[in-house]
């Protein structure tokens, strides 16, 4: 096993410890190479799932769930006001916020959709997705845009400032666009690192590099959540591949009931084969 795989895995078991409650009765699932590590992990702990549905995000995650002998459930079979105990994904970046890049896989939509009905979010990943802003070696932001929107959903992210957005294509040559399963495209859109609020506090500083920051796109540079909210405002647009905002547990505080997209951590195996946890609560407290 490569040492990047072993990250994955450790980080994977770690999450599985510390975050899986063998009395759940709704488990989300997300998608990528990582989270077969946490099914694994969950199998390995030994104890019985026969009253536990888990959910995933999508084709390959639902495989993943059934190989293993568990009970997949469809997200639209979840009964009405019922929230997941806690959903488990990957993510393509994520920054000291947690705000996290998601839909390099193309499961963007289906991602989004299980994080926000989850009481808790999860994100499991490797050494390579810890960043301190995101775009910083993700290279776009993944969008998911209904076909027939593409030209215009295209001019739109142009005019916000995106360099040379462009629908993914397929893996053979000529199969044109790739599809996700709802039957979209999904289109990579490259911004420039995209800035935390504190970013946006400091800009009030002497130093230079940060004098008269705003993050309204201006000077090429956003806000990470200013910018998921304008790219969502494009017709076309169905889901964003930026998480950002609030974690489940804050909705909840507040007598909401779904929308948290930010996990309220994340562990990251790294190469030396120990794991870095990143926790929404030790933010809260630094910030």
């Amino acid at each position: 096993m490569s040492d990047i795989e072993s990250a994955k895995r450790s980080a994977a078991i770690r999450a599985v410890k510390e975050h899986y409650d063998p009395n759940s009765k709704f488990v989300g699932i997300g998608s990528g190479s990582t989270i077969v590590y946490v099914v694994e992990a969950i199998q390995a702990l030994g104890k019985d799932t026969s009253h536990i549905r888990f959910v995933p995000t999508g084709y390959q995650s639902r495989q993943v769930i059934v190989r293993a002998g568990l009970t997949p459930i469809a997200f639209d079979s979840i009964p009405d006001g019922t929230l997941l105990d806690v959903a488990f994904d990957g993510a393509d970046e994520v920054d000291e916020d947690l705000n996290c890049i998601k839909g390099g896989g193309a499961c963007l939509y289906q991602e989004k959709l299980v994080a926000t009905h989850a009481r808790k979010f999860v994100c499991v990943a490797d050494y390579r997705k810890l960043q301190p802003r995101l775009l910083s070696h993700w290279p776009s932001i993944p969008i998911e845009v209904e076909p027939l929107s593409l030209h215009t959903v295209l001019a739109s992210l142009r005019h916000l400032g995106s360099n040379n957005p462009e629908v993914r294509t397929g893996t053979q040559s000529k199969s044109g666009p790739l599809k996700t399963d709802q039957d979209n495209f999904i289109v990579d859109a490259p911004f420039l690192p995209l800035l935390i609020p504190s970013d946006i506090k400091n800009s009030n500083s002497s130093h230079p590099a940060h004098k008269g920051m705003e993050g309204r796109g201006d000077d090429g540079r956003w806000e990470v959540e200013t910018l998921a909210k304008e790219i969502k405002l494009i017709e076309g647009v169905l889901s964003v591949g930026v998480f950002s905002g609030e974690n489940g547990p804050q909705v909840l505080s507040r007598g909401g009931e779904t929308g948290g997209q930010k996990p309220v951590a994340a562990y990251f195996g790294m190469q030396d084969g120990s794991v870095e946890v990143r926790r929404a609560e030790d933010r809260k407290a630094s910030s």
